[in-house]
């Protein structure tokens, strides 16, 4: 607590909510899928025709949307707490641009700031990108401040929680309370190679790994909530690029054609991979997935993202007081649930390489 009783963010001054993007009308798709394949040499048709997914929900992804709740949330939970700590929203593929956001940060005097990403899990695609690109808009901007991104926090109960819970309601919505549905979690895919070197040399495979821990931690406290065991496993969607390149499996709509073979008849989707509903959610679950478990005469039901729900809202603070302490020399409670332990604040060296060669990032130990 600092002197006036309130929770104590020193040396923050500000905290920056770090995400991927996405258009909010028609003409925005063709050019916010150039962003994210840049360097890819994806041809302008497969991104037209990637494109038709946006354009279903009228050319409007709804990221930007929830983020922007996500930040409101915070700042109402911050200002309830007494924190006094602005709130600044950038994107990795669209506006706001993450260095647009860091030169009004720095016109604002801004002079370090913690950093959430809203992604949970280590991988290059999912957390080593993020560091690449506050070096790159940092070396932009002159005078930008420091940047200290908060830990990945797949297996924080502030996650965990609203995944269990929104899993027993989805049962609940189901004949006979889903007493012999399935479990289905499911995560975005990456490349194999990058899946196998996330987490560094000597703590490989942590993707895969992170997320088998917090799908075993949200199954086991699903059974203690209902008294009943359900089967469970780890699916992907969204699987792009060069179909030659090995990604990880099955994928969601594959693994429910097998699963409808073995007689499974009713299954709850649960998008772990995620903290709201993003494109990959309400297109890959709530459309594709949900066609075919209706194709197959499956009937499923998807479980509910975290969104803005309360207890992960608390976690985003919760995790600037701990780097805030740990920033002032002081030893945090470092909290998590499941078999696997919080992660570091710094990432080692050799950390979810970036499978094009080495590049600098900001907020590891090698950087």
């Amino acid at each position: 607590m600092n002197p006036a009783g309130h929770p104590d963010v020193k040396p923050y001054d500000a905290l920056l909510v770090l995400s991927f993007g996405g258009p909010e009308k028609p003409e925005d798709v063709v050019p916010f899928l150039e962003n994210v394949t840049r360097g890819r040499g994806i041809p302008r048709e497969r991104l037209e025709e990637v494109g038709q997914h946006y354009f279903l929900f009228g050319g409007r992804s709804p990221i930007n949307d929830q983020n922007r709740a996500l930040i409101a949330a915070l700042e109402k939970d911050f200002a309830d707490q007494g924190i006094d700590l602005p709130v600044y929203f950038g994107n990795r593929n669209w506006d706001p641009y993450l260095a647009d956001t860091l030169a009004q940060m720095v016109t604002d005097g801004v002079e370090r700031a913690a950093v959430f990403t809203t992604s949970a899990y280590s991988s290059w695609s999912s957390c080593r990108q993020y560091r690449e690109n506050l070096f790159d808009a940092s070396a932009a901007t002159p005078g930008a401040p420091r940047l200290d991104r908060l830990r990945q926090y797949f297996n924080h109960p502030g996650f965990i929680d609203p995944v269990v819970d929104a899993c027993v309601a989805a049962l609940g919505d189901l004949p006979d309370h889903g007493d012999r549905a399935r479990l289905v979690f499911v995560t975005h895919s990456i490349p194999t190679a990058m899946a196998e070197t996330s987490g560094g040399p000597e703590n490989g495979g942590a993707y895969v790994r992170q997320h088998r821990s917090a799908v075993d931690e949200v199954a086991r406290r699903v059974r203690e909530a209902t008294g009943r065991a359900h089967r469970h496993d780890l699916v992907y969607c969204s699987r792009s690029g060069d179909p030659r390149t090995p990604w990880l499996e099955p994928d969601v709509n594959d693994h429910l054609e097998e699963l409808a073979t073995d007689g499974v008849a009713q299954v709850v989707l649960v998008p772990i991979g995620f903290v709201s509903d993003h494109m990959e959610v309400i297109y890959d679950l709530d459309t594709e997935a949900m066609a075919t478990a209706e194709r197959l005469g499956m009937h499923a039901v998807r479980a509910a993202t975290s969104g803005t729900d309360r207890r992960f809202v608390t976690m985003v603070r919760e995790l600037v007081l701990e780097r805030a302490a740990a920033e002032r020399g002081e030893e945090p409670e470092r909290v998590a649930v499941g078999s696997l332990p919080a992660r570091q604040d710094l990432c080692p060296v050799g950390c979810c390489p970036n499978p094009r060669g080495p590049r600098p990032a900001l907020c590891g130990v090698d950087s």
